[in-house]
């Protein structure tokens, strides 16, 4: 019995001891909780910047047409290939309505009976000119209408041969690269048709071509900040498509005109890339261009949450190192990105400054 009567005072007493140690640390933590914490000012770089969106696209691209009707009886590129100008594209073969193929046909034996015509009149005047029974002038009118029903016999004999052969001595049925650069488009496929580019009709697009080394970026900035950019200042381009990656651009035109987009106000910009750090771009390419406008390196930095603005004066609250006690000081704040500012005066990186728990929503 003795031995039990031991152990339960034993345990009694231990847990006695451990609620009132619990008391005592429960105390101790109450008056050491002060309801803020306190932190120093930082050091780093401070940038104010402007933000635009859009994409990547090239500086130029160019629709290639036909000048020739008919249909695609061979096709020597695709989507991605790279093209050298003069190179042959697309070779077309001519698909005349009977009624073309007829006119083209009377043209030529017109034109013959006229130029045979034209022949006999010019070698008879030539030899009236020998015997000087006519004038030179006389003479030179003739051998002028020669000359021209011969270029209009040679004409519609190479319209003719194009039309039936696809070919003629001077003119080929193909389709030439205008420029060397990347093809980004295609709209046709062998057999299908071609309608030619004329002063009266678009045509039919073959391809879309663009120099892939020349890019811009084009976007929209909103009319908050577009006061702020001018021509020339540096961007950061980040690719929506390359997390982690930027290129570097140069502002080179903003809209003197504002449009309308999603109810909001916003200008057209241009930005050229100046460096593209090797990253391998495609047209089309979402990004966000970070416009740079002010930037501070090597500065006190605070967080913009404890500041507190009464008028036209800046607050924070700073605990006395030596009392504990907090006051509230005026600071002078300089550049701010929105999440940190620069602090030009008021307190140093000794200082500690109080930041509260943000307020519980009722």
């Amino acid at each position: 019995m003795k031995r039990w009567k031991i152990v339960l005072i034993t345990v009694v007493v231990l847990a006695v001891i451990g609620v009132v140690t619990k008391q005592v640390i429960a105390t101790k933590d109450l008056k050491n909780n002060k309801g803020y914490k306190t932190l120093i000012l930082g050091k780093g770089t401070i940038v104010e910047e402007a933000l635009a969106i859009g994409t990547i696209t090239p500086l130029n691209e160019i629709q290639v047409k036909s000048k020739i009707p008919g249909i695609v009886i061979e096709k020597y590129i695709e989507v991605g290939d790279h093209v050298n100008k003069g190179d042959i594209i697309v070779k077309i073969k001519p698909d005349p309505t009977p009624g073309e193929l007829t006119e083209a046909r009377r043209s030529v034996e017109l034109t013959d009976i006229a130029y045979k015509n034209a022949k006999v009149i010019y070698e008879r005047k030539r030899e009236l000119l020998e015997k000087k029974l006519i004038s030179k002038l006389e003479f030179e009118s003739d051998e002028l209408k020669f000359k021209e029903a011969q270029l209009q016999k040679n004409l519609s004999e190479d319209r003719l041969a194009l039309i039936e052969k696809g070919f003629t001595g001077e003119v080929e049925s193909v389709v030439k690269s205008p420029i060397t650069g990347t093809v980004l488009e295609k709209f046709i496929n062998v057999g299908d048709p071609v309608v030619p580019l004329t002063s009266y009709q678009s045509g039919t697009p073959l391809f879309t071509f663009a120099d892939m080394n020349q890019l811009i970026f084009r976007g929209t900035i909103d009319e908050i900040d577009v006061g702020k950019v001018s021509v020339g200042v540096l961007a950061e381009l980040e690719i929506g498509a390359l997390p982690g990656k930027s290129i570097q651009g140069e502002v080179v035109r903003i809209s003197p005109k504002a449009r309308k987009e999603n109810n909001a106000t916003v200008f057209d910009i241009e930005i050229e890339i100046v460096d593209d750090r090797g990253i391998e771009l495609r047209a089309g390419y979402s990004a966000n261009a970070k416009i740079i406008l002010n930037k501070v390196e090597d500065v006190l930095t605070i967080p913009e949450r404890l500041l507190t603005f009464e008028n036209d004066s800046v607050f924070v609250e700073v605990e006395d190192t030596t009392t504990g006690t907090v006051s509230k000081c005026q600071i002078e704040i300089g550049l701010s990105d929105g999440i940190n500012a620069e602090v030009k005066s008021g307190v140093t990186k000794e200082d500690l400054l109080v930041e509260r728990p943000p307020k519980e929503i009722q």
